[in-house]
This record gives C-alpha cells, structure tokens and sequence, in this order.
C-alpha cells in the first residue's frame, strides 16, 4: 500500500462471534486496520468480514477428478494423485493458491505430500515462497514425512502379491521407495524453514498420519517440536479403515500413545478426526490440540462427517479447510462455510453448532494453525488487514422490503462468485474475479499444456489402477469386489 486506504460497508462483521453491524468505515495502513468505526454519508453496498482461512489443504494444480479419481474412497483415490505429472513448482503452486485466493480464502495450509522433484526440496520451496508472495495469501507449509505403507496400511509386499503383472511391476516401481530416516526428515524441515520461512511463510513439520508414520519418525517429529517451538500438521483417522487399524495397532488407544510421545500440544494441528471417539476428543482438547474438519472432502472422499458438535461440546479448538476437495471441485471457501453450517447446525429448534460457531472456526480458529500466530481473524484496530469484501447488492438480488437476518443471509447465499474483493495484509489480491499479482489465465494454461503433454509417460501406470482399486476394496473390505 502506497498509504492509507478507507473503504465503507453497509454491513461489518468486525468480530465472527458478535453481531453485525453497520454503516461502518474502516482505515487500512500499513497492512493493518488503523481505524474501524460508523460510516458517515454515502456508502458501499457491500458486507466485509475476515478473510476465510483454509486451514488444511495440499497445494495442488489441478483437481484430482481430472486424472479419473472421483467418486472413490481415500484408500483409492491416494494413488491416483501419482498420475499428475511434475511440473515447474513456481507455477503449480502460483496455480494452486491462486485459485484459493479466487475462492475467497487469504490465507491457507499447504500440507505439501507431492513436491515435483525437479531439484532439493529447500530450492523447491523457495519457489512455492515466492509464488505465494506475487499471489499475496499467506502460508503454513507442512513438509510431508511418511515412512511406512505405501499402499495399505500394513506391508506393501503381501498385498501387491495379490495383483498379477504386469501391474503388480508398475506399482511397486511406482509406489515402494526407500524412506528417509527421522532424524533426516527433521533435518530436511530445519533446511526447508532456513530456507524459505518468513513472516507469511511458515515451515511446520509435516507427518502425514500416524499410518504413515512410524513410531519413531512421530517421536523424533515431537522431540523436534519440542525443541524448536515449529509448528506440526498432521492427518489423524480420517476414515473407518484408518481406526480400525489404529484400534489393532494402538489397543491403548492412539490419542493416547501420541500425547505418551509428547506429540499432542497446542502446536498441534490435525486434519479431519472423522472417526474420533468422545474421550480422545476430550483428550485433545485438554491439550490444546487444532482439529481442521474438511466437511465436503470427507463427503466427497466418502470418509464420513466430522463430529463438530461433539468436538465443540468437549471444548476442542476446530478450523475448517477446503482440502482441495471443496463441495463442487472449486476451492470456494464461502461455500465451504455454508456446507459446515448445514451439517452441523443439528435439527429443530436447538442449534448445535451456532452460526457464530462456524464463523469462529472459518475465520479465526485456523489462523494460528497457517501462520503460527495469535493475531487476525477481527477487524479491529492493530489487526492484520485480511479482510473480504461481498457484493451485497447481488447476494439481496431480490429484497422484498422485509426486514431479514443479515448473517442469516450470507450464510445461506455468498459464494466466491459474490466476492468483490479480497485484501490480504492491506494488498487488494483479488478484485473482481481477478488475481492481481499473477496472470492466472496465463499459469492456468501452461501448467496444464505442461501436464498434458507428460500424460503419455503415465500410461502404464493408469492402466494398472484398475487392477490396484480391485486389490485395495479385496484388503479394505473383503467380500466386496
């Protein structure tokens, strides 16, 4: 910002938990709000709140039904991300977050479990760093550890024995590679953190789930944390099969051979708890522990729905993400909000999960989970300047002269196709439906020319997931397929 920046609405909602209020007029400086107060004369037609969080997600350029993956289970549907081909991570990642920042959400969770490879990954994120400074969103960067189970979760080697070749020879070509050691994941994620972490860059460790992790990886992930004060992103019993594995793995319980391992604290974030039960999610709580609920993900990916109201009630701190997976493939996270809201909102006339609620953990509760920080989330003065703004006008197209429920309207309607602005540290990112600090028409396009032309390399591996879904529903649920 070259100065001060007023704008005025007609409706604010300066803080997700309180009211609505309005004429308002708000002083930006210096990439925070400087002055927030009532709007004298003349004012916009439009409604200005926090900036959404995307509060787990995994930077991908492209939507994954594209390489032929909807409609399946997370067991299925992990392999086929090794179908999209690599392409340059400077415009895969300016691709991805661009595309978040078109859906409303400023700053955003990066899990990164797929870096393209083209070179060291600290040289690879310096690109992802940069290509979030031009889009302007602000980012916690997950670096993805995992170190057993590949492919189910148990040995590789049995399960491929089941699938006959010349697949069985692709996939285990594709899939079983050697891991790093934990303490060579901890130092990759110190050097990845010196490299590209900054102010809104911030490096976490990344363990990818427990099912993924070995003991002493997620030991040496807790020790590091520990010691570092970095922050850790991690995926945790997002589907039935993943708790009844971790039922036969941990009969302690899995919570609680985590928090034995020092993993649990308000350091902690963890993605989906589907299928957490109410005494883990107590647990949880007691520590102070994030839950990111990914509602329309878990849908999509047939995981099930998250119990927020019970995580609520426990007093657990919960976020929402898109997950890349948002109800119709689009990054929208205003139509994220609105899917949580109805999910969760319960029946009758007792609502479980308050729209002030949904708004609390859209709008604040991830922001300490992406940038390591307790600031943001309200318009107030000395608050970083994150902020969107909705065309009012065209969300009450059709008014009728009675009075209705601001809130209740918004959170019934807005969508991306409604934001007219989005302001990320006092920068205007997003002004109707353009990004202004990259030429997304152009990134779009080149990324997928790139990817399209690489898809022939793919083609034996595409021609044997046939054969690796029919193998993964026979180890899952036997008897189904």
């Amino acid at each position: 910002m070259s100065g001060p920046l007023a704008l005025t609405c007609a409706h604010l909602l300066a803080d997700p938990r309180g009211p609505v209020s309005g004429p308002a007029r708000l002083v930006l400086a210096d990439g925070r709000i400087a002055e927030v107060g009532p709007a004298e004369g003349p004012v916009d037609d439009v409604f200005v709140m926090p900036a959404p969080v995307n509060a787990h997600d995994h930077g991908r350029p492209v939507r994954t039904t594209s390489v032929g993956a909807g409609g399946k289970p997370l067991e299925a549907w992990l392999n086929y991300l090794a179908l999209f081909p690599s392409v340059d991570p400077y415009l895969a990642a300016a691709l991805s977050l661009a595309r978040s920042a078109l859906g409303g959400s400023g700053i955003v969770m990066m899990h990164y479990t797929r870096a393209q490879g083209f070179t060291d990954l600290p040289r690879e994120v310096q690109e992802v760093a940069r290509a979030a400074r031009d889009v302007g969103v602000r980012v916690g960067f997950a670096v993805s550890m995992k170190d057993r189970h590949p492919l189910v979760y148990g040995p590789s080697e049995p399960f491929l024995a089941t699938i006959p070749e010349p697949a069985r020879g692709v996939l285990a070509g594709q899939f079983l590679r050697q891991p790093l050691s934990p303490k060579a994941f901890i130092e990759l994620a110190d050097a990845v953190a010196e490299a590209a972490g900054g102010p809104d860059f911030d490096v976490q460790y990344g363990p990818n789930g427990p099912q993924w992790c070995s003991d002493a990886l997620l030991e040496a992930v807790a020790e590091a944390s520990a010691r570092t004060g970095r922050r850790v992103h991690m995926h945790l019993l997002e589907t039935r099969y993943q708790r009844v594995w971790a039922d036969e793995a941990y009969p302690g319980g899995i919570v609680r051979h985590l928090d034995s391992i020092g993993l649990l604290s308000e350091r902690l974030t963890l993605a989906h708890c589907v299928w957490a039960r109410p005494e883990e999610l107590e647990l949880l709580a007691e520590r102070g522990v994030t839950i990111v609920s990914n509602p329309s993900s878990n849908l999509h990916l047939r995981s099930g729905i998250g119990p927020v109201a019970q995580m609520k009630a426990k007093g657990c701190r919960v976020a929402i993400g898109v997950d890349g997976k948002a109800l119709e493939e689009d990054d929208d996270a205003l139509r994220e909000i609105r899917v949580a809201h109805l999910l969760h909102l319960g029946t009758g006339f007792r609502a479980k999960v308050t729209a002030a609620d949904i708004l609390g953990m859209a709008l604040v509760n991830g922001r300490r989970s992406v940038t390591g920080r307790d600031e943001g989330g309200v318009l107030a003065p000395g608050a970083p300047a994150d902020l969107i703004v909705l065309d009012w006008a065209r969300i009450e197209d059709d008014r009728l002269g009675v009075p209705c429920d601001v809130l209740d309207m918004m959170l019934t309607r807005a969508t991306a196709r409604h934001m007219r602005e989005l302001v990320i540290g006092g920068r205007t990112i997003v002004r109707d439906g353009v990004v202004t600090g990259i030429d997304y028409p152009a990134v779009r396009a080149e990324v997928l020319a790139r990817m399209r032309a690489a898809m022939p390399d793919k083609a034996a591996l595409a021609a044997a997931m046939p054969a690796l879904d029919a193998a993964a529903g026979r180890h899952f649920e036997p008897g189904c397929c």
